[in-house]
């Protein structure tokens, strides 16, 4: 038991932070390592974002939530914190303004890496095996359903676990998930035992060398989607992972690599109000705050690398991802519906001009596979932006037409309500600390980072002029889709039904 007169010491903050991370893991004390790297528990954002918010509450200091990943591991974390805690600071934030990183200084792709031979066969455009990671994600699941479905190629997917058989559950659990499992699956999804965080994935060379040889294809859409962590954290699954995942793609024989990146790539301040095109390049990267965007500019210009080297490549850039338009079946706990959820119960939205320009899952899937598949699309990108973005008060409108209370309110207002929830059950509460963080030397906040006027305009006209022989469209963001999402999470238990 920690006693108040110990609480502040390093040694109280430390016996704190073990028992409220082993009661957010659900797991014994005893089994929490105070010199392990807390990313290796695999805290996602929000629960990052309770750690944060809870000891913010309970030490009476302003935690940066970037401070996590300064002090990795809650050894030192517990230090920092009785330190501030000596001299009563209220504002911590001086010491972990993010490191600025050359990102270009980052872009060195192991000089070993060519081709091993030019790329001079005739393209398979129905591929016999393929290799896929991220498989056991949102958009991995379903990857590997147009992959089974468009082509009859069998899927070879990267999974950590500890046999093949516990490996094949995960994927298979995380279809059924999403509700696009079939038993006709089974044979045609083989599970690949590694790690996209180690040398040759984590995979025995000879294996590795096996997989290279046997495989037609691979699609690399695995990334560790996190907010709260910094380029450094991120950049050993991230970066250095793309690199091994076009090391297998360069191996005995030469392989196109489907990269699935991101239009973050263009967040910089530079592109701001500007129209990217898909084939324009992005060289500018400074404002460029969240470590997560950083890796993913990074990575693609590895990528980028590799083509110039001679390695085919597609490149397909999606924005946030919403659910399935057809059956409404998402990610529950991604960025859309916390803020949805968490506005919803506040009573109001902040008056921004937000557009709401996330593609439906089901298109940005089927386009990745179909484009992959046409010959056209090698040493192309594709920007798979939602091509009729909608405002936010499209949102905000259709709701209030059901009698829930819901307006607008001035930014300023907005962030002032949101310091004033005390109920954990607003998704929003676990959130306050990321939302408010102040990132840049523009002293942006996240909500900021996506006015209209701080984004870019991503053209996806090249996009849609290679889908045009398709039958691929994505869907309109209107009532139509609000209402598909919107019984799919009350269906869920996410969202209550309104009571008119």
């Amino acid at each position: 038991m920690v006693t108040p007169n110990k609480l502040f010491t390093a040694e109280g903050i430390q016996e704190w932070m073990v028992s409220k991370l082993a009661e957010l893991l659900s797991v014994a004390p005893n089994t929490i390592d105070v010199q392990l790297p807390l990313e290796n528990y695999g805290l996602d954002s929000s629960r990052a974002m309770i750690l944060v918010t809870q000891a913010q509450e309970v030490f009476g200091v302003e935690i940066s939530p970037v401070l996590l990943w300064h002090y990795p591991t809650i050894e030192a974390l517990a230090e920092r914190l009785a330190e501030d805690c000596q001299e009563n600071t209220e504002d911590s934030s001086s010491a972990t303004q993010s490191v600025t990183v050359d990102l270009q200084a980052e872009v060195v792709l192991d000089p070993r890496i060519y081709p091993a031979s030019p790329y001079i066969s005739d393209f398979i455009s129905y591929p016999d095996n393929v290799f896929l990671t991220g498989g056991t994600g949102f958009l991995g699941a379903f990857l590997i359903y147009e992959l089974l479905t468009q082509t009859d190629a069998d899927v070879y997917c990267l999974v950590r676990a500890a046999d093949e058989s516990a490996g094949k559950n995960k994927l298979k659990q995380n279809l059924q998930k999403y509700a696009i499992w079939s038993s006709d699956f089974d044979s045609r999804i083989t599970p690949i035992l590694g790690d996209l965080s180690q040398p040759l994935l984590g995979i025995s060379r000879e294996g590795f060398e096996m997989l290279a040889a046997n495989m037609d294809a691979v699609y690399h859409s695995a990334a560790t989607l996190n907010y709260v962590y910094p380029y450094s954290a991120l950049k050993t699954a991230n970066v250095l992972g793309t690199q091994e995942v076009i090391r297998l793609a360069s191996t005995i024989k030469t392989k196109p690599l489907h990269y699935v990146s991101s239009v973050a790539v263009f967040e910089s301040p530079f592109y701001a109000g500007k129209v990217v095109k898909e084939d324009d390049e992005f060289n500018e990267y400074s404002g460029i705050f969240l470590g997560y965007s950083q890796t993913k500019w990074v990575a693609e210009k590895l990528v980028k690398v590799a083509r110039d080297r001679g390695l085919p490549v597609t490149i397909h850039r999606p924005p946030l991802i919403a659910g399935h338009s057809q059956t409404g079946v998402g990610n529950i706990d991604d960025f859309i519906n916390l803020m949805a959820k968490g506005c919803i119960q506040m009573g109001c939205f902040p008056d921004v001009d937000y557009m709401m320009d996330m593609s439906p899952v089901d298109y940005v899937s089927k386009a990745i596979v179909y484009l992959s598949l046409q010959k056209e699309s090698l040493g192309k990108a594709f920007n798979l932006q939602h091509p009729e973005p909608a405002p936010l008060k499209d949102l905000v409108n259709w709701i209030s037409q059901f009698g829930i209370p819901i307006k607008f309110v001035p930014y300023q207002e907005w962030q002032n309500q949101l310091l004033n929830i005390t109920s954990p059950d607003n998704p929003l509460y676990t959130l306050r600390p990321f939302l408010l963080e102040r990132w840049s030397e523009k002293q942006l906040t996240i909500p900021d980072l996506y006015l209209k006027s701080n984004r870019p305009i991503i053209s996806c006209e090249a996009t849609q002029k290679a889908l045009a022989d398709s039958s691929i469209t994505c869907a309109p963001v209107d009532s139509r889709l609000f209402m598909t999402y919107a019984s799919y999470l009350i269906q869920s238990g996410f969202l209550k039904m309104p009571q008119i």
